[in-house]
């Protein structure tokens, strides 16, 4: 009967290096084989280069878009403007926005003639304005893009102010990457307000703005008081204006358009209030992107009655309310919404005025995502 050290010399013929080392040398083989990777590293390098723009044709210009009409498309190039035209082929991509293009897109068009041209490639936005669509609220509508700053424009008086829509211009710039900044216009009528409004209403829109100064002045988003007829706080506008791209966003009448004029001596079509129901009229119908001297641009958009949003998730909108996220890990429930449930330290802070009503009313207001009875 052959003895152990037979057997071992018998093994060494066929692993001569041993099996741990033999499983060692087949384990190495595996990691320098990297065929089973080919796969993912196709899908990721198709990814980047989904991400890539891809490279301008030989008759291929760049440019931004500046005004959209339903018969043409205004595009700025090398200080050049071009009537364009969408392609074929992007016309039939299918995408959640309702309108495949906006103002302040960054695009690539063939050059047709001295002044016309067809877009072929819209440039991936780095920021957006949008809105859910006012009837079926099933696509985004894009407002514009590609925008450094939203000045949130609001008025008192004529049309009155209306605290509860300023949140949600908030949150869509702060969802489409923008820096928000309110401006409240039309500052002057509280010293000379029109005939039409009675000393009641006067005292009760004043009112309003103070609790709305109160309860905003906590937060960390610029706010300024300003006026296109006596010129107050014009020149701290036009310097925050300088080198960016900002959009003017509103309801119609707070005078986005007079504030462009103002600041940038321009000429944009403006409108009276209409004294019946001290409503303004929509004299911008279209948005348009203004090149400015000192190397930024501005947008003037169309006043919007309503501003729908295209998503509403509690985590989302609370986002925009620092003061209650403060005070959301005392809650009894991890995921309270604060609205009805027991031992909620919001709504504590509420009935003890630590957090103020009209915050919360806004909060429960964008939960809801329907527009207050004051917007209609």
């Amino acid at each position: 009967m052959a003895n152990i050290d037979d057997y071992l010399d018998y093994e060494e013929q066929f692993h001569p290096k041993g099996k741990r080392e033999s499983r060692k040398e087949r384990r190495e083989t595996r990691v320098r084989d990297r065929s089973k990777y080919k796969k993912s590293d196709r899908d990721q390098k198709k990814r980047h280069l989904k991400n890539e723009e891809p490279p301008l044709g030989a008759n291929d210009l760049r440019g931004r878009i500046l005004t959209i009409t339903p018969d043409t498309i205004t595009v700025s190039s090398g200080h050049k403007t071009y009537l364009c035209s969408l392609k074929g082929s992007l016309k039939k991509e299918k995408t959640k926005h309702k309108n495949l293009i906006t103002v302040g897109d960054w695009v690539h068009f063939e050059k047709k003639s001295e002044g016309s041209g067809t877009i072929a490639h819209v440039e991936k936005r780095t920021s957006f304005l949008i809105r859910a669509e006012n009837l079926s609220r099933r696509k985004q509508q894009l407002i514009a893009s590609n925008i450094d700053q939203v000045f949130v424009v609001m008025s008192v008086v004529s049309p009155k102010f209306k605290p509860l829509l300023v949140d949600r211009y908030i949150l869509s710039a702060k969802k489409g990457k923008m820096q928000p900044i309110v401006l409240i216009n039309k500052m002057d009528l509280f010293n000379a307000p029109p005939e039409a409004i009675s000393k009641e209403e006067l005292l009760a829109e004043k009112i309003s703005f103070e609790e709305f100064l109160e309860a905003y002045k906590p937060l960390d988003i610029p706010l300024i008081p300003l006026s296109v007829s006596t010129g107050e706080n014009l020149d701290p506008l036009k310097k925050l204006m300088e080198n960016k791209t900002s959009v003017f966003s509103g309801q119609s009448g707070v005078g986005k358009s007079s504030l462009i004029n103002a600041v940038l001596g321009s000429e944009l079509p403006t409108g009276p209030i209409a004294l019946k129901t001290n409503k303004g009229s929509h004299t911008t119908t279209i948005a348009e992107l203004i090149p400015l001297k000192n190397d930024g641009f501005c947008i003037d958009t169309p006043g919007i009655k309503s501003f729908g949003l295209w998503e509403n998730d509690p985590s989302s909108i609370l986002e925009i309310f620092p003061d209650f996220t403060a005070l959301a890990s005392d809650c009894k429930f991890p995921n309270c919404t604060h609205t009805h449930e027991p031992d909620c330290a919001i709504i504590k802070a509420v009935k003890e005025n630590t957090i103020h009503p009209l915050r919360y009313a806004s909060y429960t207001t964008l939960l809801e995502d329907t527009p207050p009875k004051e917007w209609e």
